[in-house]
């Protein structure tokens, strides 16, 4: 057994979040999450709502409320979207609590000490209709690099490259479109260059990453600069030194505030747990926590805050740059093993856009359709190594010709010819299995490695392909034996045979396709006569802020219970019952239903 931390990316709690978003961030996670809990690893995975920099600010000006009223209207919404989901974090909470803004203040003064957090003056934009700051991510222009014309101030979305505002050609606020004025201000940088070398060293032993994600990240090293960690903002977490901590104008860099929130989420879980200590098993380079693993998922957008930006602080606190320095109080840490990034997923051919209501929310997709339906089609259709285009068409043939036909037919014809022919698990003939039933069941005893190791390689989609070949081979044996032929009396132990090697292979199917589809494989258990927690689920608890904040509501579970990575023999005479659907047949109108959600 391993330590395996899954490290999710942060929604930012501006509005709901739509399929997209949880195509890159929240399924992948939680697919890999479930396998290896099943494998019997040790997995913790942590993640939140991001509730801190200009948007939030922004938008609750607009809306007439504090940024803290907006960030807990959307941080319940998401919480509760994921749960919907079935996302098994061990904690998912937020950036607001006293926990985070410690742990922040923590890393950004052990790298202060150690020399990898500058103070810096440079040129800040202006507003000049309010005379109010005007942030990087809030000014779009050119970019000077490769000419993307809508790059933003702090990164190019087309080639990937870090910015400054100042370096765009023809800048303008995105909020009304004005020139911004520059002005001279201060800030804290982080001192990149020096992080340079312990960054390219690290990104040389990785193996088995994807490879777009390992080329772009070691081309980032040859270009880095300094980079502000602080910015002209009200709302964040306040800079944690002599000087500054009173300062209402300056405020820490929501990126950096962000990805620290893995680490304060891991220390916050382990408080919740009773043991303070216990995140240093996934975390620490020493003791238990040195041969741990850490997986971080999220979108292609945020490769750089997550192969660069969070190595490099994980690496300066720990004084392992180019300065030297000694660990802060929370020790040496851990960097990533792999950053699993996925790509976009667009919308009947265009970019997903809130604004532009080129989107199905999360919630309002739950309202209509199963949430294993929404998982299946994005582990079989998403965007693990290209963009990928979600269309209600796809959707509905995917939904229906696969899990319907495919995999929902084989669990009831299966378990409705057992139940009205037998009542229970019929037994084996004693003149034993034919060469097909021998076959079949191999080839679902062969699944548990081949979908395992393509799971642990994040080859989602290759492993929900391997699993339906062992459903599809299963319809294909129950099409040739042809159970139903065999009336006569003499036929039954045949029968009986036939019929518990399928439901044999449906359980075993269906262990396959937990980690996937965790909704429907509990019902599938119970189906099967099996009791108890087949696929444990989140639970949302409202919990207290352990710094003496206000409360907010976390997602969190007990996910000790499940079932293993193993073929488990069926008990023989466990009573079976005649089944019900597991799986909606969706009706064709809906694509046209949607497709006029979608223009109205």
């Amino acid at each position: 057994m391993s330590h395996v931390l899954a490290a999710v990316a942060w929604p930012y709690a501006n509005g709901p979040r739509h399929i997209g978003h949880v195509s890159g961030f929240g399924v992948p996670s939680d697919v890999f999450a479930r396998y290896m809990r099943m494998a019997g690893h040790d997995v913790l995975m942590v993640s939140g709502t991001d509730e801190h920099g200009t948007p939030i600010q922004v938008q609750a000006d607009a809306e007439g409320l504090k940024p803290r009223e907006l960030a807990d209207r959307y941080n319940r919404v998401i919480v509760e979207d994921l749960h919907g989901l079935g996302l098994s974090y061990d904690l998912f909470t937020r950036t607001t609590t006293g926990n985070h803004y410690a742990v922040v203040q923590e890393l950004f003064e052990g790298m202060y000490r150690n020399g990898y957090i500058v103070p810096k003056t440079t040129m800040g934009a202006i507003s000049p209709s309010t005379g109010r700051t005007l942030p990087d991510r809030y000014i779009e222009g050119t970019c000077p690099i490769c000419g993307y014309d809508s790059a933003r101030g702090d990164q190019c979305d087309n080639c990937g490259n870090q910015l400054d505002p100042i370096d765009l050609i023809n800048p303008r606020s995105k909020i009304n479109g004005e020139a911004p004025e520059f002005v001279e201000t201060e800030h804290f940088f982080l001192d990149l260059p020096a992080l340079a070398d312990v960054l390219r060293q690290w990104l040389d032993t990785r193996e088995g990453w994807r490879p777009n994600v390992l080329r772009f990240s070691k081309n980032l090293l040859d270009d880095l600069h300094p980079r502000a960690i602080t910015r002209d903002l009200e709302w964040g977490v306040p800079i944690p030194l002599d000087g500054w901590r009173e300062r209402t104008d300056k405020r820490i860099y929501v990126w950096f505030d962000a990805v620290i929130g893995y680490l304060s989420a891991s220390i916050e879980w382990a408080r919740r747990t009773g043991d303070p200590e216990a995140w240093r098993k996934w975390w620490s380079t020493d003791g238990e926590g040195k041969d741990s693993q850490a997986y971080y998922f999220m979108g292609k957008d945020n490769i750089v805050f997550h192969s660069v930006i969070w190595p490099a602080l994980l690496a300066g606190y720990s004084g392992e740059g180019d300065r030297g320095g000694e660990p802060g109080r929370l020790g040496r840490l851990n960097l990533p093993t792999e950053v699993v990034s996925s790509e976009f997923l667009t919308m009947e051919g265009r970019k997903f856009s809130s604004s532009r209501r080129v989107v199905i929310y999360v919630r309002d997709f739950l309202q209509r359709y199963d949430a294993d339906a929404l998982r299946y089609f994005i582990a079989v259709a998403g965007p693990e190594n290209n963009d990928t285009d979600f269309t209600w068409a796809e959707f509905l043939r995917r939904n229906n010709d696969e899990l319907v036909a495919g995999w929902g037919n084989l669990v009831n014809r299966s378990v409705s010819m057992a139940a009205k022919n037998f009542g229970e698990i019929p037994p084996i003939d004693p003149a034993g299995l034919t060469e097909a039933d021998e076959a079949l069941l191999a080839v679902a005893r062969a699944g548990f490695a081949t979908v395992g190791d393509l799971i642990a390689r994040h080859r989602q989609k290759q492993a929900i392909g391997e699993a339906m070949k062992v459903v599809a081979e299963a319809n294909k044996y129950l099409s040739e034996q042809a159970p139903w032929k065999l009336k006569d009396a003499a036929d039954k132990p045949r029968m009986g045979t036939i019929l518990h090697v399928a439901l044999q292979v449906v359980s075993d199917a269906n262990t396959l396709l937990t980690p996937f589809l965790p909704h429907s494989a509990q019902k599938i258990h119970e189906l099967l006569g099996g009791t108890g927690v087949h696929a444990p689920m989140p639970v949302i608890e409202e919990v207290a802020d352990l710094d003496a904040g206000p409360a907010y509501p976390v997602l969190t579970g007990d996910y000790t219970q499940g079932t293993r990575w193993e073929s488990v023999p069926l008990v023989v005479g466990r009573p079976l019952a005649a089944p019900k659907p597991v799986f909606r047949k969706l009706d064709p109108s809906i694509v046209d239903e949607e497709l006029a959600r979608l223009e109205s």
